[in-house]
């Protein structure tokens, strides 16, 4: 690494402290305006999975600018059900800025010819079909919103507000939000529900890599089942996990 991009990380992870100490004790709703109004304006974006939490945030920034671009990575791998959610909160949120984000059709070829490198390497697939994907769809970017909790993963407890990622902040507006939270926020705005939660997952991604969880375990539980893997990737940064300063 030369002197100039550690200069500049350094600059990047002095900016998230600071952005952390000028937000803290602020509502979601705070945060969402200032980071889309003030700080970055027209150079932020929100990463959606369309899951089974993800409706608070998608309805929150249609509130503040629905045409904030709103990042949604199509694996090719989704639940039908997850596909047609989209297109649902697309519709009734008035969102108008939507990007389907989809792997490299060349890399694919090179990597997943027959589309089962999900059960011979979990970790590559991610990382043709979702971070390469990201990383270009964040090009154009200084800052992405995500929906991760806290309370979601261990790997997650220790979450800041603000986060220095390669070349991009990131803001986590919903850290703090627990699964009561999220579940009054739905009730309140009258928001749908994703389709595959009452069939017990409170935690949706691709098809072949999510199963149904168990009452009592941890809501990720059915991600990656029976296997060490728990985040796809698109976190990640050297290959580390970014957790937070």
């Amino acid at each position: 690494m030369t002197t100039f991009e550690t200069n500049s990380r350094i600059e990047l992870q002095d900016r998230a402290h600071g952005l952390c100490a000028r937000y803290d004790g602020e509502t979601a709703e705070g945060t969402l305006n200032g980071v889309l109004r003030q700080d970055f304006p027209g150079r932020v974006g929100l990463v959606s999975s369309f899951g089974t939490e993800a409706a608070v945030l998608l309805h929150m920034v249609a509130q503040i600018d629905p045409y904030t671009p709103v990042i949604f990575l199509d694996t090719w791998k989704h639940f039908p059900e997850t596909l047609a959610y989209r297109d649902q909160l697309v519709e009734q949120l008035g969102l108008c800025n939507i990007q389907n984000v989809t792997p490299r059709p060349a890399g694919l070829q090179a990597d997943d010819p027959d589309g089962d490198l999900h059960a011979r390497n979990p970790d590559l697939c991610c990382h043709v079909r979702k971070t390469l994907p990201m990383l270009q769809a964040l090009r154009a970017l200084d800052c992405w919103i995500t929906g991760r909790k806290r309370y979601q993963a261990a790997t997650r407890t220790e979450l800041s507000l603000f986060e220095a990622q390669d070349r991009w902040i990131k803001v986590n507006p919903l850290l703090d939000w627990t699964s009561g939270d999220v579940a009054d926020y739905y009730q309140t705005h009258d928001l749908p529900a994703h389709p595959l939660k009452a069939q017990g997952y409170p935690s949706v991604g691709c098809a072949p890599c999510t199963r149904a969880v168990a009452p009592g375990e941890d809501a990720r539980a059915g991600r990656w089942a029976d296997s060490e893997k728990t985040e796809c990737g698109i976190h990640f940064e050297n290959g580390k996990l970014v957790r937070g300063g």
